[in-house]
């Protein structure tokens, strides 16, 4: 099962977070990624980020990442959004 943690963090304290479990193996990592980040965005009721070359070479490099305000084209009321893969 590939499970995606999500946490707002604010003055570096978890405002919310959440767990997302995706079974469906037929999707690749890839699709299994963005539609977690989907979900985390309707849950959390945020827009979708936008994902920077940094963004992405983090995520690659540690299956992990953070978006923050640069990544959004409305204000948010966080410091930012941090994505992990717990599991695959």
């Amino acid at each position: 099962m590939f499970r995606m943690w999500a946490k707002i963090i604010k003055d570096t304290r978890i405002e919310k977070d959440t767990v997302i479990s995706i079974s469906d193996y037929s999707l690749s990592r890839t699709s299994m990624v963005f539609q977690a980040l989907e979900d985390i965005c309707y849950q959390f009721d945020l827009e979708k980020p936008m994902w920077l070359d940094s963004t992405v070479k983090d995520f690659k490099k540690h299956s992990k990442t953070r978006f923050t305000q640069d990544n959004f084209i409305e204000h948010i009321e966080f410091d930012f959004l941090e994505v992990q893969v717990i599991e695959e």
